[in-house]
């Protein structure tokens, strides 16, 4: 630094330079002076060394420039996903509840844990919703690849009205969709034992007293509780609520 002051900057000390590029060119020069000159000592010039010893030694320079990012540390939640912003991005199952480090830049999420990235996600547009990539899902969550939240809806009206209800309630009780279509296909395969009529009645009960698992449908079917239900009219309009979102909603 010393260097540099007396043989740059002092030298420049009682000229006045009217834009920074004409400062720059005239500091460019007297620095391309000074690295030419031999050193006392060495033999050679500051340049010389440099392409002697440090130039064989430089590597490539990235393919992309620098990305300005930002860190946070977060717990990984029940459903293996990590908030980034009020979006939800997915990790490895296997993580569940441990601690992560999240960089997260203008394009892209990324998720590390122990030094190692183990996700990659396009950062989302919304500050609502869930990213998963299904290779992180454990298996009873990947097997319900084929369907979606709107085929399962559309399954349940096949059932009747409350079973549909009933499916859009349990989806939307979910942080993540995945997670209730396992309940969903539970109360479909419930339909073999109990019939459809019983099934969607016993749904019915179960909204009602805000259940939602197969359990409480079993439970309720097996104790007969679905058969005030049966009683009713056959032509029942489905329970409205607020919660409770229309087969459209999830397309």
């Amino acid at each position: 630094m010393q260097i540099a002051q007396r043989w740059v900057l002092a030298r420049l000390r009682n000229q006045r330079f009217l834009s920074l590029a004409e400062l720059n060119a005239a500091i460019r020069l007297l620095v391309a002076e000074l690295n030419a000159r031999q050193m006392r000592g060495f033999g050679s010039s500051r340049a010389e060394l440099f392409a002697e010893i440090d130039r064989p030694k430089l590597g490539e320079l990235p393919d992309q420039p620098y990305l300005f990012a930002r860190w946070k540390r977060c717990r990984v939640a029940p459903d293996y996903h990590v908030e980034v912003d009020g979006h939800w991005y997915s990790t490895p199952y296997r993580l569940i509840r441990e601690l992560v480090d999240v960089r997260i830049a203008d394009n892209t999420v990324e998720v590390f844990h122990k030094g190692q990235r183990i996700a990659s996600h396009a950062r989302a547009p919304n500050r609502r919703g869930h990213t998963t990539v299904a290779d992180h899902m454990p298996s009873a969550h990947r097997r319900y690849g084929k369907w979606t939240p709107g085929g399962l809806i559309a399954a349940g009206e096949k059932i009747g009205p409350s079973t549909a209800a009933f499916f859009q309630a349990v989806i939307a009780d979910r942080p993540h969709p995945e997670q209730g279509f396992r309940t969903c296909l539970g109360i479909l395969a419930l339909t073999k034992s109990y019939g459809n009529a019983r099934v969607d009645a016993a749904c019915q009960r179960g909204i009602l007293i805000k259940a939602r698992s197969v359990a409480s449908i079993r439970s309720i079917l097996k104790n007969g509780l679905d058969r005030a239900f049966l009683d009713e009219a056959p032509d029942h309009q489905p329970l409205r609520h607020g919660n409770i979102r229309g087969q459209g909603y999830f397309h």
